[in-house]
């Protein structure tokens, strides 16, 4: 446990590590998935520890290129899933155009966009809907990605066959243009698509969108992360906008947000919001300010400290003097009229029946009002109470600090009543209870299923990454294989040369009449033919790589040694001397050897060639 709990906070060091030196924060991406596909990296460069990779990270910057491929896994394909294409085509551009004036701009965003095959599906499937004039002058693309690399490659518009695959042959023909091994997408439509870098949970959103295709994206998110995204979607949508979404992703928790136009589809239109205070409430839990969410609908401007309401009040000016109270302050607290300008801390009230102190502090330095509920307040000689207690700074102008206004509500008899109602209907709060627990772990067993639907579709994707990875490895091992045939091929075919050299030179030394020995410049035996082996009884196998003058043969090879050393020093030496010898039947000879040298095409001298003829005595 102990190990797991280190090995979770280097993993946060290192993503903390990841947004202070590169911007890029995930904080908001599924935990699991995220953490796995970092130790995939972490596996193929070979280190065990979180600790340990991000020191990785700081002696070697080229890394982050890698891990962010890993992380960002940017699968995509032209046409994805040809089933909802189909019904955007048939069913939702005819309808939004329709719904829009004949010069009306149309504002398209495709978020999450990778390397780009959506953003063009998109354009060719509008240009087929209103012609190349008509998109050229109405149609606005919006590709974003929080992947610099892959919105490179995206602005190039250039793709290989293999990426095509999708693409009906029509289409292909029609907005594709080849260009050596690659095919361009059409220029002209090109214009109207532009790229840029966008964070979905960072950056704002883009408005007055008619259509919002965000596929497969938002499965990586965390919970909450996809909520404040889906509420920024809302936002960036116009009237009647269409939200269109991967096939492993619902809105059933959204349903206040958008409304299902074919849910098997996963295609949604934006439920406008009338009310400006869903509006408020949708804008700022959009911008992360879930605080100001939750109290969009309290007043922010209050009428003066008296008017509001029944309740024992207290005001205290800004230098923390008593200013004023009403009568039920005057009873509650047992206040005179000489304690008005006396400093609180003096007053019993002060600290009973609680700390007032450190809350007005409180509500001082946050502008804002603090509310506390259910004070039990034991007075001595009296029965318990309860009161709810409000601290709110008076503020003129929404800059100048006036003083704080204390309000004290009895709650008593709310709180008496509200044990006898609950005695009452306990046996129904029970039921209720049970139900309600029932329901939740339905829903809870909803997400958790939603969650691994997700986390399927997220190994698939990389499961489809690795496999593309496997199919290039191994077309440059089978390009590297068929280069090493053509290899073998030419060896063989210097080796069959060789051999034919070989046989050539063999024929040559066999047909001279003279015996030859062919020495490198060691006096090692390189050649040895079939006259010298009948005047000296010795096979060729037998004397190469020997030293001619170790040899025992029946020629004195020690005189020779003066002439071999001649040709040897002089390349232009021939020497010629006569020797009393024996050949291989032991009979006395005299043998005549020259000498001359073996000079290669290079000009370098390699050896020295023997002559030998036998002379009758």
């Amino acid at each position: 446990m102990m190990l797991q709990i280190d090995a979770t906070n280097e993993f946060d060091r290192l993503l903390e590590y990841l947004k202070r030196t590169r911007a890029f924060d995930f904080g908001a991406y599924k935990r699991a998935s995220l953490m796995r596909r970092v130790e995939k990296r972490m596996q193929m460069v070979g280190i065990a520890s979180f600790s340990d990779y991000t020191d990785y990270l700081e002696v070697h910057p080229e890394e982050f290129g890698q891990l962010f491929d890993a992380i960002l896994i940017n699968v995509t394909a032209f046409f994805r899933d040809e089933s909802p294409w189909e019904y955007l085509r048939e069913q939702i551009v005819p309808g939004m155009l329709d719904r829009a004036r004949n010069h009306d701009p149309l504002r398209i965003w495709s978020a999450g966009c990778a390397s780009g095959e959506e953003a063009y599906s998109l354009a060719m499937l509008l240009a087929e809907a209103l012609g190349r004039g008509q998109f050229r002058d109405r149609i606005k693309i919006y590709a974003t990605d929080v992947d610099e690399q892959a919105l490179n490659q995206a602005r190039a518009a250039s793709y290989s066959e293999k990426d095509l695959e999708t693409v009906p042959e029509p289409l292909r023909r029609k907005y594709f243009a080849p260009e050596s091994d690659r095919y361009l997408f059409d220029k002209d439509l090109r214009r109207s698509v532009i790229f840029g870098r966008h964070d979905l949970i960072q950056d704002a959103p883009i408005s007055r969108i008619n259509l919002l295709v965000c596929r497969n994206s938002l499965m990586y998110f965390n919970t909450e992360a996809q909520s404040r995204i889906l509420a920024r979607f809302h936002f960036a949508l116009g009237e009647n906008g269409v939200l269109f979404l991967g096939r492993a992703e619902m809105l059933l928790s959204h349903t206040q947000l958008f409304a299902p136009i074919d849910l098997r589809q996963r295609i949604f239109r934006k439920v406008a919001k009338d009310n400006w205070r869903e509006r408020m409430a949708i804008m700022s839990h959009a911008s992360g300010d879930d605080a100001l969410a939750g109290e969009f609908a309290r007043d922010s401007l209050y009428p003066a400290a008296f008017d509001l309401g029944p309740n024992a009040q207290v005001v205290v000016d800004s230098n923390g003097l008593l200013a004023m109270f009403n009568e039920r302050g005057r009873t509650l607290f047992n206040l005179a009229p000489s304690d008005v300008g006396r400093p609180i801390q003096d007053l019993e009230m002060s600290y009973r029946p609680l700390e007032l102190r450190s809350l007005m502090t409180e509500a001082i330095e946050r502008r804002r009002p603090i509310a506390l509920r259910e004070v039990q307040w034991d007075a001595p000689g009296r029965t318990s109470k309860f009161f709810e207690v409000h601290v709110v700074p008076i503020i003129n102008g929404g800059t100048r600090l006036l003083g704080v206004s204390l309000t004290f509500s009895d709650i008593t008899r709310v709180q008496e009543l509200q044990q006898q109602l609950d005695r009452t209907k306990q046996d129904l709060e029970t039921a209720y209870e049970e139900l309600q627990s029932t329901n939740e772990e339905l829903e809870t067993t909803n997400e958790e299923l939603q969650s691994t639907v997700e986390e399927l579709e997220t190994t698939n994707e990389e499961l489809q990454s690795t496999n593309e990875e496997l199919e290039t490895m191994n077309e440059e091992l089978q390009s590297t294989n068929e280069e090493l045939q053509a290899l073998n091929v030419e060896a063989d075919k210097r080796g069959n040369e060789l051999n034919r050299a070989n046989s050539f030179l063999q024929s040559i030394l066999s047909g001279v009449r003279s015996g030859v020995v062919v020495l490198d410049r060691e006096l090692h035996v390189l050649a040895w033919n079939h006259r010298a082996e009948d005047l000296w009884g010795l096979r060729s196998d037998e004397v190469k790589g020997q030293n001619f003058l170790n040899l025992d043969i029946g020629l004195p090879t020690g005189q020779l040694r003066g002439s071999i050393r001649a040709s040897l020093s002089n390349e232009g030496h021939f020497d010629e001397v006569t020797l009393p010898a024996l050949n291989r039947r032991g009979k006395a000879i005299n043998c005549r050897v020259m000498a001359t040298p073996l000079v290669g095409t290079d000009g370098e001298q390699g050896g020295v060639i023997l002559l030998m003829e036998e002379q009758p005595k």
